[in-house]
């Protein structure tokens, strides 16, 4: 299953159509179980936003070359082996409406493919030929394992503030985003200002995509989303809409809210659920996220006019408007 081409995606469709036969030629392994998990992760239905940012990032400023599409690879490559890596940490058992890779197979093997994807990701690192795309997202994979530590370890933590909740989703989910800008802003030999923008324009829109995924979990379409709302609560995740509703809530709400966090699971849902909305705290992470995806949007000021500066301008509204 490919993903769906979307308008998004029509400004550089000869690419994507690239990215998406050298995803299936790069998985190629002599091991048999590498080459089916690695296919039924990548081939489960994601929006490959981030290689989709590789290609509009360089094609923006002109690149003429063909590495952009290695690159839009390799990214995709780094974030399927974070997803198998994340779904045995968190004992997921669904992901976008499938069973997961470790339900499926089992942890071990879900651990090592991932371990296949990251080590072929940086193969192809070494086919791009840059040291400085490889400084960034070798520096990259370091922030996102961080990232995900560090979310390890607040989990059960009624204590995480706002600034803690956003150094973790920078790490886990925006870094990549904004390696992916980043480098395609590089490899078409940007300016100073102009990499720093579209690095910037990345990090601003990983941490939007994040702020509403955050959001959905207490408001979603459980069956739209292809997992279950209120998986954050059930893993104990102090996320900001809980962060905000303990802030503004009475104490016996946040006291509520924190034994939740604590104990984990989905014996208090409907409790916690009835708070988020009466503090407003739904309200508030989306006005982060507009904030986050205004932000974005402002980088594209350094970007000359053309299909792939509207369509990163277009990702950056339907980053806060989606559902799903």
């Amino acid at each position: 299953m490919q993903p769906t081409a979307s308008p998004l995606h029509a400004a550089v469709a000869e690419d994507f159509a690239a990215v998406n036969q050298t995803i299936r030629a790069q998985l190629a392994s002599r091991v048999p179980l590498v080459e089916t998990i690695g296919r039924y992760i990548i081939e489960s239905g994601g929006k490959r936003l981030r290689p989709l940012l590789v290609l509009l990032a360089a094609r923006s400023l002109n690149y003429g070359g063909d590495k952009h599409i290695t690159l839009a690879t390799l990214i995709e490559f780094m974030h399927t082996s974070t997803l198998l890596h994340d779904d045995v940490v968190d004992e997921s058992h669904r992901r976008r409406g499938k069973t997961t890779a470790n339900d499926a197979w089992g942890n071990a093997p879900s651990v090592l493919v991932g371990d296949f994807l990251y080590s072929r990701s940086f193969l192809m690192m070494v086919e791009v030929g840059s040291m400085q795309i490889m400084r960034i997202l070798s520096a990259a994979t370091c922030t996102i394992a961080e990232g995900e530590v560090m979310q390890l370890t607040n989990i059960g933590n009624p204590d995480i503030d706002e600034t803690a909740y956003f150094e973790t989703i920078h790490g886990k989910t925006a870094m990549l985003f904004e390696a992916a800008s980043h480098s395609g802003a590089v490899l078409a030999g940007a300016n100073a200002e102009q990499a720093q923008a579209l690095q910037h324009y990345g990090r601003y829109l990983g941490l939007a995509f994040q702020l509403i995924d955050d959001l959905l979990d207490y408001q979603g379409d459980a069956q739209a989303m292809g997992k279950n709302v209120g998986d954050d609560l059930a893993e104990g995740k102090p996320t900001l809409p809980l962060i905000y509703a303990m802030a503004q809530g009475s104490p016996e709400q946040a006291r509520l809210i924190r034994q939740a966090i604590r104990k984990g699971g989905l014996d208090r849902l409907n409790e916690v659920m009835a708070i988020v909305r009466q503090t407003g705290a739904l309200e508030y992470t989306r006005q982060r996220a507009e904030e986050m995806a205004d932000k974005a949007l402002a980088q594209l000021n350094d970007i000359p006019p053309s299909s792939y500066r509207d369509s990163m301008a277009t990702l950056a509204r339907l980053a806060v408007e989606r559902d799903t």
